[in-house]
C-alpha cells in the first residue's frame, strides 16, 4: 500500500518508492538520503505536527511536512 511520508502515523515503517517534488525541494531531499529503497521510520511529530523527525538510514532527520508531502512510501507491515 502506497501513501505520502506526511501521512504516517510515529511508529509506522516504510520503504521510498519515489519523490515527486520538483527542483530544489526534489535535490534537498536527495541530497538528504531520501532515495528509493531506503527506509523510512517516523519517531515524533512536533506538538503542531510541523516538523517531523524520520530515522534514515541509522540517523534522524527532521523534514518539513511540505518535504514529506513529496516522498511516496511503500508501508511495511510490523
Amino acid at each position: 500500500m502506497e501513501k505520502m511520508l506526511n501521512e504516517f502515523a510515529v511508529g509506522e515503517k516504510g520503504v521510498v518508492r519515489r519523490i515527486e517534488g520538483e527542483g530544489k525541494i526534489r535535490r534537498r531531499l536527495f541530497d538528504m538520503g531520501v532515495t528509493p529503497g531506503a527506509e523510512i521510520t517516523l519517531r515524533k511529530l512536533a506538538p503542531l505536527g510541523d516538523p517531523i523527525e524520520v530515522n534514515l538510514r541509522g540517523y534522524e532527520l527532521s523534514l518539513r511536512k511540505s518535504e514529506a508531502a513529496c516522498v511516496v512510501m511503500e508501508v511495511k507491515n510490523a
